[in-house]
């Protein structure tokens, strides 16, 4: 058992890549974004359907790394992911957040009287 564990501490630590997330998701995250649902909430929203196809795309290039470990297929994968972390990044806060909390925040609230009258 030590001799294992001394082999182990020997071999450089190499760390394999592995996806943001597991293909499965890319895939449900696909079959979710063609379902009915939500093509109609997305439609009713914007007023056009959604585009899928980076999310099957997503799923190849996952399928061709663990397959394959194909670079191409990692370097896609890369830039998806950073572009779709880019995008959520343009959206503005709905509520501003708090730098510390209110400084009565330790007294009991006043049962008595709503707070929005």
């Amino acid at each position: 058992m030590y001799l294992l564990a001394q082999l182990a501490m020997d071999r450089p630590a190499k760390a394999a890549w592995r996806p943001p997330r597991a293909c499965d998701n890319y895939l449900e995250e696909f079959k979710h974004c063609v379902s009915w649902g939500n093509g109609f909430h997305h439609y009713y929203t914007y007023g056009t359907v959604p585009s899928c196809q980076q999310w099957k795309n997503d799923y190849n290039d996952c399928r061709e790394w663990e397959e394959r470990r194909c670079a191409e297929a990692k370097e896609a994968l890369l830039k998806s992911e950073r572009d779709r972390v880019a995008e959520q990044g343009n959206f503005t806060p709905v509520w501003e957040l708090r730098k510390e909390p209110p400084r009565d925040w330790h007294l009991p609230l006043n049962q008595e009287k709503p707070q929005n009258s």
